[in-house]
């Protein structure tokens, strides 16, 4: 079959998201032929280009959300001879017309995303408290709360705002300039007026003109995808699934792609854009009315996503639950836990060593949410009780000024905590250690300095890979306060190590009893468990064998590939047949091998006689079809 898979600020850049898993995904399928369309989030990952992509993508088509400027963007043309002529086949100003129907629709999606109970109640701070197991807040569309008063409120509000975005989406298809007219002085009035509107909450009201700007901003961006020229019979019409591997920007294409033409969807979410939003918006300057406007307005997003996806795939149980507290049917929801490469972990899992018996090993990227400080401080408790012990912090900081601020700090606190053992040896990086330390599951950690604390980066002489980092140490701690699939902990149980980690996100859900855990923000908490493993070797090993085990069993790339093989023929089974006149008799009927038996094996195969090319699904609307999004394609689109 034919898939369109969506993706945001990922495959098939060489940088991203789920790039890993999306390209694992497609060269595991290789019975099915891809179409990807991608949007990509900044001009230094376009830089940067693609993976090398294998046979069965068949085409890419690609747009950029990090540009307002519409000559780059591959938005539709404005239809007819005579507009192309005028404005030269680019965006336009709108006429009377079109701006009645701009206001109409605009209208209903600001007035349904400033609506108190878009959130489930208003809230002024950033989101749920990520600190516990589970998320008392239920975020989105989600109704559970509500009474039946208060359900068909909401109902309301739901068919509002996606009238305004379904109608927003056909005016940008028949007539383009969607992006200017939402930066516009209209667009701003509305806002305006919206969030002055009876039944509006407080944080909601109280909007300056600079916030409302900077949410209009952003809403222009999340909607970029409403103006794209894929929604025809050669784009997204063309496919039979698409596939969305998150929610909010991906997904939109998706849900276009099922309103005009019938195309079944299946979203795929590891991380739910929706927590996504509330853990970014945490560390951002934006003020308390753009942060609810935001929030407001991708829950409703989320909401209608779940509300078409014929399935929902979170990548593990937080984020289902995530997905059902934001509207989600639990009927359509599966969980498919992603698939993780096991072999390059096999010799050291299968290895009896446990590393360096006094050793701690943490090991990914270097920034806030990982909560270092409260490792460190742990492992000052653990020192003092076990003098002999070592903690080795492997990994580089993230990204940006704030991974290097952190880590910086993380260095001074260091000193600080251990200002008497071998100065200026916190800093110390790999490729000082002596090489022939670097089968590190046989060598004693002290070999690599004095101090009990170090700071090392993957691809030096002591740590060659990332199997060495999890074989530097016996045990490998998490210390996160946020968390979503924590794949450092699927590399330890790989590695066959013993794990203590916070109890964040999904973490329970991987470790499944194989593990130790304990509250986040607890540096006491977490210096028990490790003493508690540090001096009990057996114990080590039979949670690190258990591990291992529950790991090969749940976490591998072959599993997550022979679930999707399944859901696609699942979902494809149950999706009106679009048969083209040349298939079809006089009576209506299939005609008998109209179709050779050949034409289903990927590859190159002569092409049938064209006929007419086949309508839009019997829901779609009248005006879908050939009619609908006749633009010529953009700039910002290729083909591969």
């Amino acid at each position: 079959m034919r898939i369109g898979l969506l993706t945001d600020g990922g495959y098939p850049y060489a940088t991203g998201e789920s790039r890993l898993w999306c390209d694992r995904l497609v060269r595991g399928l290789a019975q099915h032929e891809f179409d990807l369309f991608a949007l990509s989030r900044t001009a230094e990952q376009e830089a940067r280009g693609w993976v090398q992509l294998p046979l069965q993508v068949s085409r890419v088509r690609t747009a950029p959300l990090w540009t307002a400027d519409e000559d780059t963007l591959g938005l539709h043309a404005p239809r007819g001879l005579l507009s192309r002529l005028l404005t030269g086949g680019g965006a336009r100003s709108y006429g009377r017309r079109e701006r009645r129907r701009f206001t109409t629709h605009f209208t209903a999606l600001a007035t349904a995303v400033c609506a108190a109970d878009a959130a489930g109640g208003e809230r002024d701070d950033a989101g749920p408290d990520e600190s516990g197991p589970d998320v008392s807040w239920p975020g989105g569309s989600g109704h559970g709360a509500y009474g039946d008063e208060g359900r068909a409120a909401a109902g309301f509000e739901d068919a509002r705002f996606t009238g305004g975005l379904y109608g927003l989406a056909e005016l940008a298809c028949e007539h383009g300039g969607l992006p200017a007219a939402l930066r516009s002085e209209t667009a701003l009035r509305i806002l305006e007026a919206a969030c002055g509107a009876p039944g509006t909450g407080r944080t909601v009201q109280a909007a300056t003109v600079p916030d409302l700007l900077a949410f209009a901003a952003e809403l222009d961006r999340v909607l970029r995808p409403l103006s794209l020229d894929w929604y025809d019979e050669e784009s997204l019409g063309a496919v039979d699934l698409c596939h969305a591997t998150s929610g909010g920007a991906a997904a939109l294409p998706g849900l276009l792609a099922k309103r005009f033409f019938g195309v079944p969807l299946l979203v795929t979410e590891h991380s739910v854009q929706l927590r996504s939003h509330y853990l970014a918006a945490a560390g951002t300057p934006v003020s308390a009315p753009v942060r609810a406007l935001l929030a407001n307005f991708h829950g409703r997003l989320a909401g209608e996503v779940y509300r078409q996806a014929a399935l929902i795939t979170p990548g593990n149980t937080h984020a289902r639950r995530w997905q059902e507290r934001c509207g989600a049917e639990p009927a359509k929801v599966r969980t498919v836990y992603p698939g993780m490469e096991s072999g390059r972990f096999a010799a050291l899992g299968e290895n009896e060593g446990d590393g360096g018996p006094d050793t701690l090993v943490w090991v990914g990227r270097i920034e806030p949410a990982k909560d270092l400080v409260a490792l460190l401080h742990a492992f000052a408790e653990v020192r003092r009780a076990e003098p002999d012990a070592r903690l080795r912090i492997i990994g580089a900081a993230a990204q940006g000024p704030e991974g290097a601020t952190y880590l910086a700090h993380c260095r001074a606190l260091a000193a600080q905590l251990f200002p008497d053992e071998a100065g200026g040896v916190h800093a110390v990086d790999a490729h000082i250690v002596d090489a022939h330390i670097a089968d590190a599951h046989i060598a004693d950690s002290r070999a690599v300095c004095d101090n009990p604390v170090s700071f090392e980066d993957i691809g030096g002489a002591g740590i060659p890979d990332l199997a060495q980092a999890y074989a530097a140490g016996g045990i490998v701690v998490l210390s996160s306060v946020a968390e979503g699939f924590p794949i450092s902990l699927v590399e330890a149980m790989f590695c066959g190590r013993a794990t203590v980690s916070t109890d964040v996100g999904a973490v329970v859900e991987v470790i499944g009893g194989t593990g130790l855990v304990v509250p986040p923000r607890n540096p006491r908490a977490l210096a028990d468990a490790c003493l508690a493993l540090l001096r009990d070797p057996k114990r080590r090993a039979r949670l690190g064998a258990a591990a291992r085990a529950r790991a090969l069993e749940l976490f591998t790339v072959e599993q997550n590939l022979a679930a999707f093989r399944g859901i696609y023929l699942e979902l494809i089974a149950q999706a009106p047949v679009r048969r083209d006149t040349a298939a079809v008799n006089a009576d209506g009927g299939p005609r008998p091998f109209a179709t050779p038996p050949e034409a289903h094996v990927l590859g190159l195969w002569p092409e049938p006689d064209e006929g007419p090319a086949p309508g839009p699904a019997e829901h779609a609307p009248s005006r879908a079809g050939h009619r609908i999004c006749a633009g010529a394609r953009g700039a910002g689109d290729r083909d591969a």
